[in-house]
């Protein structure tokens, strides 16, 4: 890749990589725009040669002539789509797997806010764009000139008529531009808005129908549709005017220089096959124009597609691939790490540092929003970390490779998310699935019994919010999933709040297991249950580590503080 390569996006790349195709389009545009010439002389030929001369059989050849180049345009017309459609399905192969993760980004960032995959949305958009008719306009404007030309060639008034009639579509296309573009823009951006909150308000539909509040939302979505729809009706009257308008004149100089073609003729100027094959022509030199003006909005809104992405692109750089390291054993450090949400501005953890060796449970307890939830984020290296390190086997938590790290990190966080396909490939993690690892896991949730009961067993299809199971079933089988194969580390965040006893018993059998297997685990819990079986207890109090130490240590001083309080001290 040449220096002047690297300082270009990756859409800009895809397009320059494309460009021989491009090139190859307008080359075939070359001869089609001169076979568009073809009525033209036939109209010459047939007013000028056969009707003066009464010869049916050159009206024959040439007619014959002219249908031969009619199919050759046609054929060259249908390579040139193909051209563009293959182009188009390149860029979107060449550039849907970097939007793809820059999308998931952008909800893991935002906590699913914006999670409607815009990007891809836009790349789809302008590749459709670049199989339209739209696009055909820009190949065939550079020809205009030669038509006029020969317009002039015919007679000087005909190609001052051309010209005349040019200018001011041209004035009128820009007048469409200005007028509708603005509108358009403003239209796409709340359209944009209100798209991910209708996603968001679908995720949500239980809440919503158990509490009535779909009116209410309904009402709102509603004002913002009306929006959308008023910017979007304003774009499109402005339009429709510069349209007819546009329109008006072309039909008008076509009919004019008709007239014109017949007053020159009668002065003996030109032959009557000029005043028809002027106007052929005409008609041919203003139609790219014609064409982008009925197209302008569609051009529009893939210039701001393409201006969408090349931002994005910019803004979120590709990674690079880090050297890949030794498997983790599990030991973890957290340095002096200070967290603020993606979008927020406050940090929820401050200056938190304590050291997990491996094979350790450690619970993680506090009141609500005392930034527990925050810091599994942080050491999982979910969230950015905007001072300190996390670092996992002495290594800064984010120069490992996440497809390599994967298989050794489980997660179980406080909403589980299940996803569309069989039970086994959800506890595999959609990898190759390994039986006897699934059932393994399973059997260590105490899962196993439930699952064959299910009418297909492992190979029961659930939905992504879990179909009929319960919340219990469903935080048991992320559970398994967390615990599924060779994992090194654990981080539970609420993994009994769903569960009933029978449940909670299998939990504490399952991190007895992973404990005698030296896996480390982090448990985030309200329930004091779980500290039980835990080595040491991290106390966190408004985003503050208050305390960190043995399980028994920590449990002796906050009983010591609360004999304090009650009597008053």
């Amino acid at each position: 890749m040449n220096a002047i390569e690297k300082n270009k996006t990756e859409l800009e790349q895809a397009l320059y990589y494309c460009r021989g195709a491009f090139y190859t389009a307008a080359f075939f545009s070359l001869f089609i725009n001169i076979l568009m010439i073809t009525p033209a002389i036939y109209m010459l030929q047939v007013y000028d040669r056969v009707l003066s001369s009464g010869s049916e059989s050159t009206l024959l050849v040439i007619t014959l002539l002219l249908l031969f180049l009619f199919l050759a345009m046609g054929f060259l017309e249908w390579m040139r789509s193909l051209i563009l459609v293959r182009v188009s399905t390149k860029l979107e192969t060449l550039l849907n797997s970097r939007l793809f993760n820059i999308s998931f980004k952008q909800a893991l960032y935002s906590g699913g806010q914006n999670s409607h995959g815009q990007p891809l949305e836009d790349l789809t958009a302008l590749r459709q764009f670049l199989t339209g008719n739209g696009l055909f306009a820009f190949f065939d404007l550079p020809w205009m000139p030669i038509y006029i030309a020969i317009l002039f060639m015919f007679h000087s008034a005909i190609g001052w008529l051309a010209i005349a009639t040019a200018v001011i579509l041209i004035v009128v296309a820009i007048c469409n531009e200005q007028s509708t573009s603005k509108w358009l823009k403003r239209a796409n951006v709340l359209a944009t808005h209100n798209k991910a909150a209708l996603s968001q308000n679908l995720m949500n539909a239980e809440v919503v129908e158990s509490m009535g509040m779909l009116g209410n939302l309904k009402g709102k979505w509603g004002d913002q549709v009306n929006k959308v729809l008023f910017l979007q009706a304003k774009a499109s009257t402005n339009a429709g005017f510069w349209v007819a308008l546009s329109k008006v004149f072309r039909m008008a100089a076509q009919s004019l220089v008709l007239g014109l073609g017949a007053y020159l003729a009668i002065q003996q100027e030109v032959t009557p096959g000029v005043m028809i094959a002027g106007s052929i022509l005409l008609g041919r030199a203003l139609a790219p124009i014609d064409l982008l003006i009925g197209t302008w909005k569609g051009f529009v809104s893939a210039r701001g597609q393409y201006t969408r992405l090349n931002d994005l692109l910019k803004k979120v750089p590709q990674d690079k691939e880090p050297m890949k390291l030794p498997d983790p054993i599990g030991s973890v450090s957290v340095e002096g790490i200070l967290v603020v949400p993606p979008g927020g501005k406050v940090p929820v953890v401050k200056n938190v540092s304590f050291a997990i060796e491996k094979g350790q449970l450690i619970g993680v307890v506090g009141p609500s929003g005392a930034g527990k939830s925050t810091l599994a984020r942080a050491i999982l290296g979910i969230w950015p970390i905007h001072s300190g390190t996390v670092r996992l086997d002495g290594a800064n938590i984010a120069q490992w490779d996440r497809e390599a790290l994967g298989p050794f990190i489980g997660y179980l966080p406080q909403d589980v998310e299940l996803f569309q396909g069989t039970i086994s490939e959800n506890i595999a993690r959609f990898g190759a699935v390994d039986a006897e690892k699934v059932v393994a896991a399973a059997i260590k949730a105490d899962v196993h019994e439930f699952i064959l009961r299910l009418p297909d067993g492992y190979d029961t299809i659930i939905s992504a919010t879990g179909g009929v199971l319960s919340g219990g079933q469903r935080q048991r089988i992320g559970l398994a999933r967390a615990i599924y194969g060779e994992t090194r580390l654990i981080v539970l965040d609420e993994p009994n709040s769903n569960l009933d006893d029978q449940g909670e018993q299998a939990l504490m059998r399952a991190l007895a297991t992973l404990k005698s297997e030296q896996v480390t685990v982090i448990i985030i819990s309200h329930r004091p249950s779980v500290l039980k079986v835990v080595d040491q207890i991290a106390l966190m109090k408004e985003g503050v580590l208050v305390d960190f130490g043995p399980t028994a240590t920590v449990l002796s001083r906050l009983q010591a503080q609360k004999k304090i309080s009650s009597v008053g001290l």
